[in-house]
């Protein structure tokens, strides 16, 4: 009895330990190639705004952050710098700067999405017509599968 509980117990956790590794990992296989350095520098010239992505905001820790500049222009963010890998992570501006879970969740129904982040070393994303970049004034980086705050940056 005491060795059938054992090997339940090793069992549970290493199927544990593979699911976890593997919502890590999963990601990072999976990623999109980033854009090369001068396509981002590029995109980023004609820049109206730009803010940094910084590691040691509240809401963001070991295995949630960003880094870098972002770069905005009324058609695209561009990104350039480095993302924690994660699943399901978006792109999101919002009407005011928030730095944690909840900050964002008590604001996420006035920010508007932009689309989906896949590349976690840069990335360019299109910003859709009809949105005003003017209406907002910070990027955030969310994970809808998680819930969870990523990053932000205040660019006005």
């Amino acid at each position: 009895m005491k060795k059938t509980i054992l090997l339940a117990a090793s069992h549970l956790a290493a199927l544990a330990l593979g699911f976890g590794l593997g919502v890590y990992f999963l990601p990072i296989l999976v990623a999109e190639r980033a854009p090369d350095a001068a396509q981002l520098a590029t995109a980023a010239k004609s820049a109206a705004y730009s803010a940094t992505f910084r590691k040691d905001l509240p809401g963001s820790d070991a295995v949630h952050w960003g880094t870098g500049t972002i770069s905005v222009t009324p058609q695209r963010i561009v990104h350039q710098g480095e993302l924690a890998p994660g699943p399901d992570y978006k792109i999101y501006l919002a009407p005011s700067y928030v730095d944690t879970d909840e900050g964002f969740r008590a604001i996420k129904a006035q920010s508007v999405q932009l689309g989906s982040i896949k590349s976690y070393k840069g990335f360019i994303a299109q910003v859709p017509a009809g949105v005003d970049i003017e209406k907002y004034d910070t990027v955030v980086i969310w994970c809808e599968a998680f819930g969870k705050f990523i990053t932000a940056g205040k660019y006005r």
